[in-house]
């Protein structure tokens, strides 16, 4: 397996996606932790948007 290699936008550091990785996986910067949800595949092209972070909820 050839794992793809995207920049990372934040630092521009390497993030390696799984050849099996799916629309709507979460991926790591493994250099400035930023998460990252797949949003589009179509081969081995994928684009990445920022993973909503989701707050606690205190029933508010």
């Amino acid at each position: 397996m050839n794992d793809q290699r995207m920049n990372c936008p934040e630092c521009d550091a390497i993030i390696k996606i799984p050849d099996d990785a799916s629309v709507g996986e979460l991926v790591s910067c493994p250099d400035c932790g930023a998460d990252f949800e797949i949003a589009s595949k179509n081969g081995s092209v994928c684009e990445l948007k920022h993973a909503e972070k989701v707050g606690e909820d205190w029933g508010e």
